[in-house]
């Protein structure tokens, strides 16, 4: 049987997830969606609006939440949906789990690499993460869940930018982009997106996806890599000047993304060790981390990636023959040691 391709759709509360899944389950696109709801505390009201107006199957998942009790209860979930699937008392072909606003996403993702009848039954698309442009920026100062769900996403959408100034949005989309440079941004009305953004984006699929999008840093994480300025502090620096105004940042979040280049090739047995260490140690604060790597011995791309302590890397294809052999590597996570990292890596470096 093919993998099952899952989607895990996220965001604060009152971001619109409920919209756009529904938006999702009504289209006519002629696939059949199984959605496992997580939803916190004891009614969930979202589960009857589903289901009164699809046909689809709805698991519900109450009294919990995603990081403790109910990690048990998805994997329990999903490995039902899986084997009445295989006995063909169930037809559907891709699973949406909708989280509730206060989960972190890191548990639900890993419960698709940790457990091996998951692992060979689904295949983790990407994590869809839903931004409310109203209170984003309140959310995502006082709220860890918050800042964590952009660090986890793989492509987000921000909501309810009518509601808010050009300016606001700009600004939004600007922090956004500096806490997960790699998750394209979206707006959205009132849930309607193209599928085409919502499913198959291949986000966790190491092969699919084989190279780091080349502009996903563009122009500001050039601009901020060894510029710093405090929180509150004005911004002067010219990446900021197309903007027609210095660029204040009023918030320091704890979430935040590097990335690192190196145009030597790695020697294998050192970085595996170095990264070991690393997981060992930094693992719950590292939200997500990928790259595409020169490794000396091979002449294929290597491919990497993890969520929190769980790693894994894969072979792609060779390198071209005028392509520059340069190793590139994302960090998204909590407080990271950046210049720990950054001389490890260069330890590791043939």
């Amino acid at each position: 049987m093919a993998l099952i391709p899952a989607t895990i759709l996220t965001g604060f509360l009152g971001s619109g997830k409920t919209t756009l899944l529904k938006r999702i389950l009504t289209e006519a696109h002629g696939q059949k969606i199984a959605v496992i709801e997580n939803e916190f505390g004891e009614e969930n009201i979202d589960s009857d609006i589903l289901v009164t107006e699809s046909k689809e199957q709805i698991i519900q998942m109450s009294n919990g939440c995603v990081c403790c009790t109910i990690r048990e209860d998805l994997r329990e979930a999903l490995q039902l949906l899986a084997s009445k699937k295989r006995q063909g008392l169930l037809d559907f072909d891709r699973v949406v789990i909708e989280t509730t606003g206060l989960a972190d996403p890191g548990p639900v993702a890993q419960t698709f690499f940790m457990d091996d009848e998951i692992a060979e039954s689904y295949l983790l698309d990407s994590i869809l993460t839903l931004v409310d442009a109203k209170h984003a920026p309140q959310q995502l100062n006082d709220r860890q869940e918050a800042r964590r769900q952009v660090g986890f996403a793989d492509q987000i959408f921000i909501s309810k930018s009518e509601l808010v100034s050009a300016e606001e949005t700009e600004a939004l989309i600007h922090r956004l982009k500096h806490m997960n440079p790699r998750a394209p941004q979206q707006k959205v009305h009132f849930g309607e997106v193209p599928l085409k953004s919502v499913f198959d984006l291949r986000g966790f699929n190491l092969n699919a996806k084989l190279d780091i999008d080349p502009d996903f840093l563009k122009e500001d994480d050039q601009a901020h890599a060894g510029h710093d300025h405090a929180a509150g502090e004005q911004c002067d620096h010219p990446s900021h000047a197309h903007e027609g105004h210095g660029h204040h940042h009023h918030h320091d979040d704890d979430v935040k993304s590097f990335v690192y280049r190196a145009d030597r090739a790695f020697d294998a047995a050192k970085l595996e060790d170095f990264l070991g260490a690393i997981v060992n140690i930094y693992g719950p604060r590292m939200l997500r981390y990928k790259g595409v790597l020169s490794m000396k011995g091979t002449d294929r791309k290597v491919i990497f990636q993890g969520v929190h302590q769980l790693m894994g890397s894969d072979l792609g294809p060779e390198w071209g023959a005028d392509e520059v052999r340069q190793s590139r590597m994302v960090f998204i996570g909590i407080e990271l040691p950046r210049e720990i990292l950054e001389q490890g890596l260069d330890q590791c470096l043939v």
